[in-house]
């Protein structure tokens, strides 16, 4: 995938946040639960979830077992794995 417009915009909103900025750093080593990445992080959980939820909305990552109602797993999409390299 080449490095579009579109993509850039997508590192500029993950720039913005330092808290969206960890949780993409984070899941840049592999998926990982929401207290996982609040525990690495220093952020409380429901701000992950927060973050999830949006970066999420933006294509950037994905919950492998949506179907969980807990010990729901997060990874990076491959649009994530490619905008994560830049920040």
């Amino acid at each position: 995938m080449e490095f579009s417009d579109e993509l850039w915009a997508e590192v500029g909103y993950i720039t913005i946040s330092k808290n969206r900025s960890k949780v993409m750093k984070i899941l840049a080593d592999g998926p990982k639960i929401p207290s996982q990445i609040g525990n690495e992080a220093g952020i409380r959980t429901n701000h992950v979830s927060n973050n999830l939820r949006q970066l999420s909305d933006h294509g950037l990552v994905e919950c492998i077992n949506p179907n969980a109602k807990k010990g729901r797993l997060y990874r990076l999409t491959e649009k994530g794995k490619i905008v994560v390299e830049k920040i």
